[in-house]
């Protein structure tokens, strides 16, 4: 494989946090992703904590939250967006 010069700043490393975790990357930004790991403990740090967190608190599904309280995450998350 040729050697890259693409990279990913840390933004764009969370951005990218939860569809790595859930195998959803191209194997190509997955590289780039793994590639920005060897070079930021701060990004690994991030990923680590992720992985304690989940492994911690598990999965939830989008029925195991109450609509009405779906409804209020929904708005500020938008709300967050702006």
């Amino acid at each position: 494989m040729a050697e890259s010069h693409e990279h990913i700043a840390c933004q764009e490393f969370v951005e990218l946090v939860t569809d790595y975790l859930e195998g959803g990357l191209s194997a190509d930004a997955a590289a780039l992703f793994e590639q920005h790991l060897n070079f930021c403990d701060g990004c690994e740090f991030y990923l680590d904590q992720l992985r304690a967190t989940i492994a911690a608190v598990g999965r939830i599904g989008e029925d195991d939250v109450p609509e009405p309280m779906r409804d209020r995450l929904l708005v500020a998350f938008r709300e967050l967006r702006g």
